[in-house]
Protein backbone atom coordinates (compact mmCIF):
# COMPACT_ATOMS: atom_id res chain seq x y z
CA UNK A 1 0.00 0.00 0.00
CA UNK A 2 0.64 3.30 -0.70
CA UNK A 3 0.82 6.59 2.21
CA UNK A 4 0.19 9.31 1.62
CA UNK A 5 2.64 11.80 1.11
CA UNK A 6 5.02 9.07 0.91
CA UNK A 7 8.84 9.88 0.42
CA UNK A 8 8.06 13.54 1.65
CA UNK A 9 7.31 12.65 5.32
CA UNK A 10 10.06 12.97 8.46
CA UNK A 11 10.05 9.48 10.67
CA UNK A 12 8.55 12.43 13.08
CA UNK A 13 6.02 13.33 10.73
CA UNK A 14 4.45 9.83 10.16
CA UNK A 15 4.50 8.80 13.47
CA UNK A 16 1.24 7.48 14.96
CA UNK A 17 1.40 8.48 18.52
CA UNK A 18 1.94 12.19 17.83
CA UNK A 19 0.18 12.61 13.73
CA UNK A 20 -2.34 15.07 13.68
CA UNK A 21 -3.90 13.77 10.68
CA UNK A 22 -4.69 9.53 10.28
CA UNK A 23 -5.90 8.61 6.93
CA UNK A 24 -8.23 6.17 6.70
CA UNK A 25 -8.38 4.34 3.28
CA UNK A 26 -11.76 2.44 2.88
CA UNK A 27 -11.92 0.79 -0.73
CA UNK A 28 -15.83 0.74 -0.72
CA UNK A 29 -17.97 0.10 -3.74
CA UNK A 30 -20.89 -1.97 -3.04
CA UNK A 31 -23.93 0.36 -4.19
CA UNK A 32 -23.22 2.22 -7.17
CA UNK A 33 -25.97 3.03 -9.50
CA UNK A 34 -24.04 4.13 -12.65
CA UNK A 35 -20.25 4.00 -13.21
CA UNK A 36 -18.07 1.76 -11.00
CA UNK A 37 -14.38 2.01 -9.76
CA UNK A 38 -14.61 3.64 -6.53
CA UNK A 39 -13.11 0.34 -5.11
CA UNK A 40 -9.85 1.90 -6.72
CA UNK A 41 -9.98 5.37 -5.40
CA UNK A 42 -8.22 5.18 -2.15
CA UNK A 43 -5.14 3.93 -3.69
CA UNK A 44 -5.40 5.76 -6.57
CA UNK A 45 -5.59 9.14 -4.03
CA UNK A 46 -2.75 8.07 -2.19
CA UNK A 47 -0.46 6.91 -5.60
CA UNK A 48 -1.42 10.63 -6.41
CA UNK A 49 -0.38 12.25 -3.13
CA UNK A 50 3.09 11.14 -3.65
CA UNK A 51 3.56 13.94 -5.94
CA UNK A 52 2.11 16.58 -3.92
CA UNK A 53 4.19 19.42 -2.85
CA UNK A 54 4.52 20.00 1.16
CA UNK A 55 3.68 23.53 0.96
CA UNK A 56 -0.05 24.20 0.58
CA UNK A 57 -0.86 28.44 0.91
CA UNK A 58 2.04 29.29 3.04
CA UNK A 59 2.07 26.82 5.39
CA UNK A 60 2.82 22.89 5.69
CA UNK A 61 -0.15 21.12 7.03
CA UNK A 62 2.32 17.45 6.87
CA UNK A 63 4.41 19.29 9.37
CA UNK A 64 1.54 18.53 12.24
CA UNK A 65 2.07 14.53 11.03
CA UNK A 66 0.11 11.90 8.95
CA UNK A 67 -0.23 8.66 9.48
CA UNK A 68 -2.14 6.52 6.71
CA UNK A 69 -3.79 3.64 8.30
CA UNK A 70 -4.30 -0.05 6.40
CA UNK A 71 -7.44 -0.10 4.70
CA UNK A 72 -10.80 -1.23 6.60
CA UNK A 73 -11.72 -4.44 5.54
CA UNK A 74 -15.36 -3.83 3.50
CA UNK A 75 -16.22 -6.80 3.34
CA UNK A 76 -19.26 -8.65 4.12
CA UNK A 77 -22.95 -6.82 5.62
CA UNK A 78 -22.82 -3.31 5.34
CA UNK A 79 -24.12 -2.50 9.09
CA UNK A 80 -20.35 -4.60 9.81
CA UNK A 81 -18.79 -2.54 7.29
CA UNK A 82 -19.81 1.11 8.39
CA UNK A 83 -18.98 0.06 12.24
CA UNK A 84 -15.64 -0.59 11.24
CA UNK A 85 -15.13 2.57 10.21
CA UNK A 86 -16.98 4.06 12.67
CA UNK A 87 -14.23 1.93 15.15
CA UNK A 88 -11.37 3.69 13.10
CA UNK A 89 -12.68 7.38 12.92
CA UNK A 90 -13.75 7.02 16.56
CA UNK A 91 -9.93 5.70 17.97
CA UNK A 92 -8.73 8.82 15.60
CA UNK A 93 -10.40 11.58 17.07
CA UNK A 94 -10.25 9.72 20.95
CA UNK A 95 -6.30 9.98 20.02
CA UNK A 96 -6.36 13.54 18.81
CA UNK A 97 -5.98 13.42 15.94
CA UNK A 98 -8.75 14.36 12.92
CA UNK A 99 -9.56 11.45 10.66
CA UNK A 100 -9.42 11.69 6.75
CA UNK A 101 -11.48 9.36 5.60
CA UNK A 102 -10.49 8.38 1.82
CA UNK A 103 -13.40 6.69 -0.43
CA UNK A 104 -14.58 4.53 -2.38
CA UNK A 105 -18.42 5.76 -2.02
CA UNK A 106 -20.35 7.98 -0.24
CA UNK A 107 -22.20 5.29 1.73
CA UNK A 108 -18.88 5.22 3.85
CA UNK A 109 -20.08 9.00 5.73
CA UNK A 110 -22.38 7.27 7.75
CA UNK A 111 -20.33 5.15 9.60
CA UNK A 112 -17.06 7.96 9.86
CA UNK A 113 -19.53 10.31 11.26
CA UNK A 114 -21.10 8.70 13.57
CA UNK A 115 -17.36 7.56 14.81
CA UNK A 116 -16.76 11.04 15.50
CA UNK A 117 -19.64 12.01 16.93
CA UNK A 118 -19.01 8.97 19.45
CA UNK A 119 -15.72 10.16 20.30
CA UNK A 120 -16.56 13.77 20.24
CA UNK A 121 -19.60 13.18 22.42
CA UNK A 122 -21.03 16.60 21.57
CA UNK A 123 -23.16 17.66 18.46
CA UNK A 124 -21.21 17.69 15.05
CA UNK A 125 -22.57 19.34 11.83
CA UNK A 126 -22.09 18.22 8.68
CA UNK A 127 -20.56 20.32 5.22
CA UNK A 128 -21.61 18.92 2.34
CA UNK A 129 -19.85 19.32 -1.24
CA UNK A 130 -21.68 17.48 -3.65
CA UNK A 131 -23.49 16.76 -7.04
CA UNK A 132 -26.54 15.03 -5.16
CA UNK A 133 -28.32 15.86 -1.48
CA UNK A 134 -28.12 11.64 -0.77
CA UNK A 135 -31.55 12.17 0.94
CA UNK A 136 -33.28 9.42 -0.36
CA UNK A 137 -35.11 6.88 2.36
CA UNK A 138 -33.32 4.19 0.26
CA UNK A 139 -32.44 3.65 -2.80
CA UNK A 140 -32.56 0.08 -4.70
CA UNK A 141 -34.27 -1.26 -1.51
CA UNK A 142 -30.48 -0.58 0.12
CA UNK A 143 -30.73 1.69 3.40
CA UNK A 144 -27.18 2.04 3.69
CA UNK A 145 -26.60 3.61 0.11
CA UNK A 146 -24.68 6.50 -1.72
CA UNK A 147 -28.07 7.84 -2.35
CA UNK A 148 -29.34 7.54 1.26
CA UNK A 149 -26.22 8.66 3.70
CA UNK A 150 -27.74 11.90 4.65
CA UNK A 151 -31.13 10.73 5.55
CA UNK A 152 -29.74 8.77 7.81
CA UNK A 153 -27.60 10.91 9.48
CA UNK A 154 -29.95 13.72 9.05
CA UNK A 155 -33.71 11.23 10.48
CA UNK A 156 -31.96 8.46 12.40
CA UNK A 157 -29.01 10.36 14.06
CA UNK A 158 -30.58 14.27 14.14
CA UNK A 159 -27.37 15.61 12.42
CA UNK A 160 -27.28 18.96 11.02
CA UNK A 161 -26.00 18.97 7.51
CA UNK A 162 -25.03 22.16 4.97
CA UNK A 163 -25.33 21.21 1.41
CA UNK A 164 -23.53 23.39 -1.18
CA UNK A 165 -23.09 22.23 -4.69
CA UNK A 166 -26.23 20.05 -5.03
CA UNK A 167 -27.77 20.09 -8.75
CA UNK A 168 -29.56 16.48 -8.98
CA UNK A 169 -32.20 15.61 -6.72
CA UNK A 170 -35.94 13.81 -6.52
CA UNK A 171 -38.82 15.24 -5.34
CA UNK A 172 -38.40 12.87 -2.09
CA UNK A 173 -35.11 14.92 -1.39
CA UNK A 174 -36.62 17.93 -1.88
CA UNK A 175 -38.73 17.41 0.87
CA UNK A 176 -36.86 15.35 3.42
CA UNK A 177 -34.50 18.55 2.79
CA UNK A 178 -37.15 20.59 3.88
CA UNK A 179 -38.65 18.30 6.56
CA UNK A 180 -34.81 17.85 8.32
CA UNK A 181 -34.29 21.54 7.66
CA UNK A 182 -30.78 20.73 5.95
CA UNK A 183 -29.15 24.30 5.01
CA UNK A 184 -28.23 24.47 1.36
CA UNK A 185 -27.10 26.62 -1.50
CA UNK A 186 -27.02 24.59 -4.90
CA UNK A 187 -24.64 24.60 -7.62
CA UNK A 188 -26.41 26.42 -10.17
CA UNK A 189 -27.13 29.81 -7.63
CA UNK A 190 -23.49 29.13 -6.35
CA UNK A 191 -21.78 28.76 -10.22
CA UNK A 192 -23.84 31.75 -11.64
CA UNK A 193 -23.60 33.91 -8.63
CA UNK A 194 -19.81 33.46 -8.69
CA UNK A 195 -20.55 32.68 -5.01
CA UNK A 196 -16.73 31.63 -3.21
CA UNK A 197 -17.74 32.25 0.85
CA UNK A 198 -20.58 31.22 2.78
CA UNK A 199 -21.98 31.71 6.56
CA UNK A 200 -23.26 29.07 8.84
CA UNK A 201 -25.87 30.19 11.08
CA UNK A 202 -25.03 30.45 14.69
CA UNK A 203 -26.94 27.56 16.53
CA UNK A 204 -24.83 25.23 13.52
CA UNK A 205 -22.46 22.67 15.50
CA UNK A 206 -18.79 24.04 16.36
CA UNK A 207 -17.39 21.01 15.26
CA UNK A 208 -18.16 20.09 11.54
CA UNK A 209 -17.24 17.22 10.02
CA UNK A 210 -16.50 17.94 5.76
CA UNK A 211 -17.70 15.03 3.67
CA UNK A 212 -16.50 15.87 0.24
CA UNK A 213 -17.92 14.24 -2.90
CA UNK A 214 -15.66 14.52 -6.09
CA UNK A 215 -18.78 15.07 -8.10
CA UNK A 216 -19.52 18.34 -6.57
CA UNK A 217 -17.15 19.96 -8.69
CA UNK A 218 -17.82 20.42 -12.60
CA UNK A 219 -16.85 17.05 -14.67
CA UNK A 220 -14.74 19.50 -16.96
CA UNK A 221 -12.51 19.55 -13.42
CA UNK A 222 -12.76 16.10 -12.08
CA UNK A 223 -14.43 13.46 -15.13
CA UNK A 224 -13.29 10.32 -13.31
CA UNK A 225 -16.38 9.97 -10.77
CA UNK A 226 -19.04 7.53 -10.99
CA UNK A 227 -22.07 9.91 -11.24
CA UNK A 228 -20.94 13.34 -13.12
CA UNK A 229 -23.11 15.68 -13.02
CA UNK A 230 -22.74 19.16 -15.35
CA UNK A 231 -22.88 22.21 -14.08
CA UNK A 232 -20.96 21.84 -11.19
CA UNK A 233 -18.33 24.00 -8.71
CA UNK A 234 -14.95 25.09 -9.57
CA UNK A 235 -11.66 23.66 -7.83
CA UNK A 236 -11.13 26.70 -5.71
CA UNK A 237 -15.04 27.86 -5.63
CA UNK A 238 -15.26 24.68 -4.09
CA UNK A 239 -12.30 24.84 -1.20
CA UNK A 240 -13.13 28.78 -0.76
CA UNK A 241 -17.24 27.58 0.30
CA UNK A 242 -15.33 25.07 2.63
CA UNK A 243 -12.84 26.96 4.37
CA UNK A 244 -15.42 30.04 5.10
CA UNK A 245 -17.89 27.28 6.47
CA UNK A 246 -15.58 26.56 8.65
CA UNK A 247 -14.72 30.17 10.19
CA UNK A 248 -14.51 30.26 14.10
CA UNK A 249 -15.39 26.34 14.30
CA UNK A 250 -13.39 22.96 14.51
CA UNK A 251 -12.88 20.27 11.63
CA UNK A 252 -13.17 17.24 13.44
CA UNK A 253 -13.11 15.09 10.67
CA UNK A 254 -13.70 14.70 7.10
CA UNK A 255 -13.58 12.69 4.37
CA UNK A 256 -13.16 12.55 0.65
CA UNK A 257 -15.33 10.08 -1.48
CA UNK A 258 -16.46 9.13 -5.06
CA UNK A 259 -13.46 9.33 -7.19
CA UNK A 260 -13.71 6.44 -9.88
CA UNK A 261 -10.22 5.75 -11.39
CA UNK A 262 -9.51 4.75 -14.89
CA UNK A 263 -6.46 4.27 -16.96
CA UNK A 264 -6.64 7.88 -18.19
CA UNK A 265 -7.54 9.91 -15.04
CA UNK A 266 -4.50 11.30 -13.61
CA UNK A 267 -5.62 14.49 -13.47
CA UNK A 268 -8.54 13.39 -11.45
CA UNK A 269 -6.52 11.38 -8.80
CA UNK A 270 -4.22 14.58 -8.17
CA UNK A 271 -6.82 16.85 -7.80
CA UNK A 272 -8.25 14.42 -5.54
CA UNK A 273 -5.50 14.16 -3.44
CA UNK A 274 -4.35 18.23 -3.50
CA UNK A 275 -8.50 18.43 -1.89
CA UNK A 276 -7.71 15.68 0.61
CA UNK A 277 -4.21 17.63 1.69
CA UNK A 278 -6.32 21.10 1.34
CA UNK A 279 -8.56 19.65 3.97
CA UNK A 280 -5.93 18.75 5.93
CA UNK A 281 -4.33 22.55 5.28
CA UNK A 282 -8.38 23.47 7.43
CA UNK A 283 -7.82 21.99 10.31
CA UNK A 284 -4.03 22.98 10.40
CA UNK A 285 -5.19 27.20 10.34
CA UNK A 286 -7.02 26.81 13.92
Amino acid sequence: MTYFLEGELSDAERDPATARFRVIPVPLERTVSYGGGTEGGPEAILQASVELERLYRDAEPCAAGIVTEDAVDCTGPLPQVMERIAARTEAAVAAGAVPVTLGGEHALSYGAVRGVARALGRPVGIVQIDAHADLRKAYQDERHSHASVMQLLAEEDGIRIAQYGVRAMSQEEVDRRAACHVISIDAEELVTGNIHSVTLPEDFPQDVYVSFDVDGLDPAILPATGTPVPGGLGYYQALNIVRSALAGRNLAGCDVVELAPTEDSRVSEFTTAQISYALMSFASAK
